[in-house]
């Protein structure tokens, strides 16, 4: 390999990505042409954003191919923000229940 080539990707494979991504988004586009509600509305409407997220940033991103220290040191810092995100989200319905109970 020359030294100012890098590694060459089959266009097939972004096809097919592209193509996913758009049947991720018709469906995420369903979801509201189809009035789904509440809880059902919202987590299909993330599980289907976090999936074109991460087909974004394995393959356009070309995270899939690189070493997984680097694959750590740029996903675990967001997944750590998500876990004190869920912890603050516990912590609120806590303070929440606590105030309405002592306080009215």
């Amino acid at each position: 390999m020359n030294p100012g080539t890098g590694q060459q990707h089959p266009i097939g494979l972004y096809l097919k990505i592209w193509g996913l991504l758009f049947v991720l988004s018709t469906l995420s586009y369903l979801v509201d042409y189809f009035h789904f509600q509440g809880l059902l509305r919202w987590g299909l409407i993330i599980v289907f954003m976090l999936l074109k997220a991460g087909l974004i940033v394995a393959v356009f991103m070309h995270m899939a191919w690189e070493r997984m220290a680097l694959v750590y040191a740029i996903l675990l810092p967001p997944l750590c923000l998500l876990v004190l995100v869920g912890l603050m989200f516990a912590e609120a319905g806590h303070t929440l229940l606590t105030r309405l109970l002592f306080f009215h």
